[in-house]
């Protein structure tokens, strides 16, 4: 198990609280385990599942790409549009 050593609060409404902590319950986690998972899921998995998703996407097109040096060159002279 990682060594957990940050800490921060969070206020939640007391019926927003009851839920998670009935979520918690029903995963026999605790709630800060149950807000730990969900931020990693919101935030960095889903990151990691966008960038996945662009290489793929690019994957796709094909073709050759150049260095980067001709890339820059082309750029700078108004050959391809940077995005």
């Amino acid at each position: 198990m990682q060594t957990l050593s940050k800490k921060t609060t969070i206020l939640f409404s007391p019926d927003l609280y009851q839920q998670l902590k009935d979520i918690a319950k029903t995963c026999k986690i605790s709630v800060a385990e149950l807000i730990r998972q969900a931020a990693v899921k919101q935030y960095l998995l889903s990151d990691k599942k966008k960038r996945l998703k662009a290489v793929e996407h690019l994957s796709k097109i094909g073709g050759s790409i150049p260095n980067w040096q001709t890339l820059e060159e082309e750029m700078s002279n108004g050959r391809l549009n940077p995005i």
